[in-house]
C-alpha cells in the first residue's frame, strides 16, 4: 500500500528539518556529518540515556560571574519548562558558559536547566548527581583529574595579574613578596603556591614568596585590588579585561603567569556510567569548534576569539579511563 510509504517519508523529512534549526548566533542545532543522537543505555545506570529520557540537561552556573555566566535582568521562568522547581531557565541566564552548556542541551535535543553551587563544591567532585556538567571556566588540570572526568575545551585564556592603575610595576617580578589575589581553590591560587599542574611544559613561577590572598570568586578580588587592598590580582584575561572594560581602575601586566584549556566537568563519582555521555560531549562541542559557533560566542561575549586555541587541544593525550 503506497499512503504509508508516504506517510513515513513525510514524517523523515520533518524530523530532519526540525533537527538543522539555527540558533541566534548563526550555529546549527546539528553541524553536518555531527551523529544522530541515539539513546541506547537504561536511564536507571546511564547517564545520557537518563538525560535524554528526562528531556533536560542539568548544568551548574555562577549568576554572578560575567561575562562568562550572568543572570538576565528582566527575564521570566518558561512557563511549559521542564526544569525542577529549584533549577533555573535557559531564558534567565546567559554569558559564554552558560552559552556552551545550551549548545549542548540543544544538540542532544533536551532542555537546559541551571543550577547555582560553590566552585569548592564543583571542583571537589561527588557531586550526587545534583548536576550533569558543569561549565565554569575551571581549567584542564592535573589535579581536578583526581575526582573529576575532563571534556573537549571551549576555550583557552591567558591568566595575566591585574593591578591598580597607579601601581608601578611593569612585570611579575615586581610583584615578589607582595599581597597577590586569587580565586580560592582556582588554578590562579595554586599557581601562587607552586601547586598547579598542566598538561604541557613545567609553569614557570614569575613571582616570588608572595603573600597570598584568597577571595570566594574574581569579582570581590578584582575590586580590592582596584582600591589597593592587595597590590595584584591573578586571574583569566577576559575576567580582568571585562571588570576593566565596566569602569574598574585596574592595568593588565604584558606577561601572562600561564594559559589554560577551559573545559567542561563531569563528576568521577557519578552513580551512572558517563562514558557515552563525555563521548557525546566532547562530538558536540568538536562539532561547535568546527562550524566557527564558540568562535563567534567568544567574540560576542569577550570581543575575541578564545575558543580557537582550544578547539587544538588533543583531549586522548591525558589518557583519561573513563567509566
Amino acid at each position: 500500500m503506497v499512503v504509508p510509504r508516504i506517510v513515513a517519508a513525510m514524517v523523515v523529512l520533518v524530523l530532519a528539518a526540525a533537527g538543522c534549526g539555527s540558533d541566534e548566533d548563526g550555529g546549527e542545532s546539528a553541524a553536518v556529518g555531527e551523529p544522530t543522537q541515539r539513546a541506547t543505555g537504561d536511564p536507571s545506570t546511564d547517564k545520557l540515556a537518563q538525560v535524554l529520557a528526562r528531556g533536560r540537561l542539568v548544568l551548574f552556573t555562577d549568576l554572578k560571574y560575567p561575562p562568562q555566566s550572568f543572570g538576565v535582568k528582566g527575564a521570566e521562568r518558561l512557563a511549559d519548562t521542564k526544569c525542577a522547581a529549584n533549577e533555573i531557565t535557559a531564558p534567565e541566564v546567559s554569558g559564554y558558559d552558560a552559552e556552551t552548556g545550551k549548545l549542548v542541551a540543544k544538540a542532544l535535543g533536551v532542555e537546559p536547566c541551571f543550577v547555582t553551587a560553590s566552585w569548592t563544591e564543583v571542583t571537589g567532585g561527588n557531586w550526587s548527581d545534583r548536576w550533569d556538567l558543569a561549565y565554569g571556566s575551571g581549567a584542564v588540570e592535573y589535579s581536578r583529574m583526581e575526582v573529576l572526568y575532563m571534556t573537549q575545551p571551549y576555550y583557552s585564556t591567558p591568566t595575566p595579574f591585574f593591578v591598580p592603575r597607579s601601581s608601578k610595576a611593569k612585570e611579575p617580578s615586581d610583584l615578589d613578596g607582595k599581597r597577590v589575589g586569587a580565586c580560592a581553590g582556582c588554578t590562579m591560587e595554586k599557581y601562587l603556591r607552586g601547586t598547579l599542574k598542566l598538561p604541557g611544559p613545567p609553569v614557570e613561577q614569575l613571582v616570588d614568596d608572595p603573600e597570598i590572598v584568597t577571595f570566594d570568586t574574581e569579582v570581590p578580588g578584582l575590586k580590592a585590588t582596584a582600591k589597593g587592598k592587595v597590590a595584584a590580582f591573578l586571574c583569566s584575561e577576559p575576567v580582568g579585561d571585562g571588570a576593566i572594560g565596566d569602569g574598574a581602575t585596574l592595568r593588565k601586566l604584558p606577561e601572562p603567569a600561564y594559559y589554560s584549556n577551559k573545559t567542561g566537568y563531569v563528576d568521577k563519582e557519578s552513580g551512572l556510567a558517563v562514558g557515552p555521555f563525555i563521548e557525546r560531549v566532547n562530538e558536540i562541542v568538536a562539532a561547535r569548534h568546527e562550524d566557527g559557533t564558540l568562535a563567534r560566542l567568544s567574540e560576542k561575549f569577550f570581543g575575541k576569539d578564545y575558543a580557537a586555541e582550544a578547539a587544538k587541544f588533543d583531549l586522548a593525550a591525558l589518557e583519561q579511563n573513563v567509566q
